[in-house]
């Protein structure tokens, strides 16, 4: 197994990651230092799931590759040698990720970043810097980075993510290599269920589909049974908004359902955190036990940094709910437009588990009542990244639905 086997689909963007590590080998062999396949800084883009963080890692993993299987014509990236393992684990000296806990990334994080990017790799190799969510840098943020990547230090590497090319600053993007990945065909997404976590077929298929290919929210789905119960919930919606009484109920349970998946994820990661960092700093034995003096200040520290982890989830879930409901208005479109046969040219739907909701939805409205309903959803999507209320947000998402 390599490193690039989790890149499904991802042909094209794997070829030229392929080609820079074997150029970024070449100049660590002093063979060739201007390899024309390597660059200091990459921008990588993609809509949700389609393997934006992945890719990164992956290519940071085949730049500590020290396989000797390269030398005779081997792929860099094995996925076995200690600089792989140790890059896809996290515990690599020189790759650092940064994956924010918060709604956004901001200039003293970055300036503290941008410090550490300035050594020289500890291995000799190449100091690479991953930034999964370079869109939530503050504008503040960004202008640090930018400075660092128009004078980048000789061995640095920095890996950006990003959603689409324009959540980037012009004068960043410009100065990076980009990288633009798709969503996965239904079936390669399947196909990984299948063969890597050995999810039935049936379930593998309903999973693929009802992620619209992307691959973390299918692997859940395939899961994690309260994941999909969740799911059902979410995509009632469109056919109970009848009122004014229903729409304000259907918001308040799309958000309550949000903030209860989001509470379940984070008290999973909080509680270890918490434990783990009360054994640190010497907690008297026991649940509850009494902490040192001069203490007070870290754990008060961990606990804001929780609450705001715990914020980002809530409005992460709810994008997911968002997602479905749109992905169910495209299917109610497709069928209004004569395209979501189950044996059409399309596949089916992305929701073939519901189609008999879709095609009722289909037949009471028209196109432009669906095209408006999808409009509200991305609408609403936009608010809440816009920091609107979420309840706020979704109450008039779902008295527009209604009105259509």
């Amino acid at each position: 197994m390599s490193v690039w086997d989790d890149l499904v689909g991802q042909d094209q963007v794997v070829e030229q990651l392929v080609s820079a590590a074997r150029g970024a080998r070449a100049v660590v062999a002093g063979e060739d230092t201007k390899a024309s396949g390597m660059t200091h800084a990459w921008l990588f883009t993609g809509p949700p799931g389609s393997g934006r963080s992945t890719a990164a890692r992956a290519f940071a993993a085949s730049l500590q590759c020290t396989s000797p299987d390269i030398d005779l014509g081997g792929v860099p990236g094995c996925g076995f040698c200690d600089g792989c393992h140790t890059a896809l684990i996290g515990s690599h000296a020189d790759v650092n990720t940064v994956r924010t806990d918060g709604l956004s990334i901001g200039v003293k994080e970055t300036r503290e970043l941008v410090r550490n990017a300035s050594m020289s790799p500890a291995g000799r190799r190449w100091q690479v810097i991953i930034i999964e969510d370079s869109d939530r840098l503050t504008e503040g943020a960004a202008n640090v980075l930018l400075k660092a990547i128009e004078e980048p230090a000789p061995r640095t590497v920095w890996l950006l993510c990003a959603p689409s090319v324009e959540d980037a600053l012009p004068t960043i993007r410009s100065r990076c290599r980009l990288l633009v990945l798709r969503s996965p065909a239904v079936g390669a997404v399947a196909d990984v269920l299948m063969r890597r976590d050995g999810v039935e077929p049936e379930l593998a298929a309903f999973a693929a589909r009802a992620s619209q290919g992307h691959i973390g929210r299918a692997r859940r789905l395939a899961q994690d049974e309260a994941a999909r119960s969740r799911r059902a919930e979410v995509l009632k919606l469109p056919l109970v908004v009848a009122d004014l009484g229903a729409c304000l109920a259907g918001a308040q349970a799309l958000v309550d359902a949000a903030t209860a998946e989001a509470k379940q994820v984070a008290e999973e990661v909080d509680t270890k955190e918490t434990e783990d960092l009360r054994a640190a700093l010497g907690a008297a034995a026991g649940v509850g036990g009494r902490m040192p003096r001069g203490t007070a200040g870290a754990m008060k520290e961990l606990e804001d940094r929780q609450k705001r982890r715990a914020t980002r989830i809530q409005r992460d879930s709810l994008d997911l709910a968002l997602l479905d409901l749109a992905g169910f208005y495209r299917d109610v479109l497709a069928v209004q437009f004569g395209a979501g046969s189950a044996g059409g040219a399309g596949g089916g739907l992305s929701n073939e588990d519901l189609r008999a909701s879709v095609e009722r939805l289909a037949y009471q409205s028209t196109p432009e009542a669906t095209l408006r309903r999808l409009e509200s959803v991305l609408a609403c999507r936009e608010a809440i990244e816009r920091n609107v209320a979420p309840l706020l947000a979704v109450e008039a998402m779902t008295v527009a639905l209604r009105a259509g």
